[in-house]
């Protein structure tokens, strides 16, 4: 596990990291493979191209124990919007009658893990050299709500398994029977910031030896009507403002944003060193060159410049390269009220606004939990692709960057940038650099 950096009001975004980020990662370090399951497509292929022509799933949210009940909508009240999956493809090694002991959560993470697994040909490797991560906790709460309102009066029927399937264990349990993982697995929880901490975690299992390959999975949260509730009480999740047109919700970094739109959504990123990889042919999607994570000490959901600031600068410092090198920046970008000035602000900040940056989230939604692994699927997709995904509904943004607006933008990314942050104080940041002799 690596060291933590804590920023707060009397530490300094420019001051360099001391922390284990200060030191290089090796040349060699890179991700191999990655799966993709989202509402505007399932498999790296679909998702590209959904994003690069900004095909989007939104509307009102449909999913049992997720849409407010009519009963409990109030007089004039709307329902929740997002996107959600219509059709999850699930791989012919799950037997179909187990599915039904399968939280939605977990067929994501066993559906999006196997397209990362044949990728990066893992059954190749000693199950004992494999690790996985899981990024995210508390994230099936639709299907406990279920479950809870249908044994309510009659516990006693509630079925055993149960007792262990409600635990953080449970996805790790469940992916690492299927696909045969000994090294480790483990989950952590660091709310929207869940599945790049992940990443970043996976990095470092793979620096320290503890593994040769480890994935890391932004796990998909299953959200209830309370949690969207209490979302929408906060003002974090936008709904109200464009009722009567959902599609035009989801508006990043623009002026009429009004709360985030969530997406459901799940990535499994696969970290290890290049020449492990090329060992089984598999050609690497890019190198990682920089991580930063720090604290700002804060319980509450509010942003923090210079911690943002602080983690831009860690990953920047630890990769070795100037910002002015940076040519493309995929951020957390949420469409919230203060938090997307505040990004805005540390990008500008930190001599970043030269380069491109589009909102993934303003296609996908946000996937909280998953929503750091999608980003870092969307961001080596594109470089990849040598495309820039557009911004949807970037009608009047909330500042002058290098935005790309309305169309894809052809642009051959060689060093990218992408961000997130989480409630309780949590942000991260990630430098790739795109693969090449």
């Amino acid at each position: 596990m690596s060291q933590v950096s804590h920023s707060n009001a009397g530490s300094s975004a420019s001051r360099s990291p001391t922390s284990f980020y200060a030191q290089p990662i090796a040349n060699d370090i890179c991700v191999s493979a990655m799966g993709i399951t989202s509402a505007i497509g399932q498999g790296k292929s679909s998702f590209l191209s959904a994003l690069l022509k900004a095909e989007h799933a939104f509307g009102y949210m449909q999913r049992a124990g997720r849409a407010l009940p009519d009963e409990l909508m109030a007089e004039g009240e709307t329902g929740f919007i997002g996107a959600e999956v219509t059709q999850l493809m699930m791989p012919e090694s799950v037997p179909k009658k187990s599915l039904r002991n399968i939280s939605l959560t977990g067929q994501m993470a066993l559906a999006t893990l196997d397209e990362a697994w044949q990728e990066a040909k893992l059954a190749d490797v000693d199950p004992r050299r494999v690790g996985l991560i899981i990024g995210g906790s508390n994230v099936q709460q639709r299907s406990l709500l279920e479950m809870q309102q249908k044994y309510a009066t009659k516990p006693k029927f509630i079925k055993p398994t149960h007792a262990m399937t409600f635990m953080d264990s449970d996805l790790c349990g469940l992916c690492t029977e299927h696909f045969g993982i000994r090294g480790f697995a483990y989950t952590l929880g660091s709310a929207s910031a869940s599945g790049q901490v992940a990443v970043i975690q996976a990095v470092n299992a793979v620096m320290s030896g503890q593994v040769d390959a480890c994935i890391a999975i932004g796990a998909m949260m299953d959200l209830s009507y309370l949690e969207c509730q209490g979302f929408r009480t906060i003002g974090a999740m936008g709904s109200d403002k464009f009722a009567d047109a959902p599609e035009l919700a989801a508006r990043t970094f623009d002026k009429d944003r009004n709360g985030f739109i969530f997406g459901e959504g799940c990535a499994a990123i696969v970290i290890e060193r290049a020449e492990h990889a090329q060992q089984r042919q598999i050609s690497p999607y890019a190198r990682v060159r920089g991580m930063g994570l720090g604290l700002d000490a804060n319980r509450n959901p509010d942003p923090s410049l210079e911690g943002e600031k602080y983690v831009i600068q860690q990953s920047l410092n630890q990769a070795g390269i100037a910002a002015s090198e940076v040519d493309y920046v995929n951020p957390h970008g949420t469409g919230s009220t203060i938090g997307d000035e505040i990004e805005i602000q540390a990008l500008q900040q930190c001599g970043l606004q030269h380069a491109y940056v589009n909102a993934t989230k303003s296609i996908t939604g946000h996937g909280l939990t998953a929503a750091g692994a999608v980003e870092i699927a969307a961001t080596l997709l594109q470089m990849q692709a040598g495309q820039l995904h557009p911004c949807r509904n970037l009608d009047n943004p909330i500042a002058d960057m290098n935005w790309v607006r309305t169309q894809a933008v052809p642009h051959q990314s060689n060093i990218a940038l992408s961000m997130s942050m989480g409630f309780g104080g949590i942000s991260s940041a990630m430098c790739f650099e795109r693969w090449g002799p």
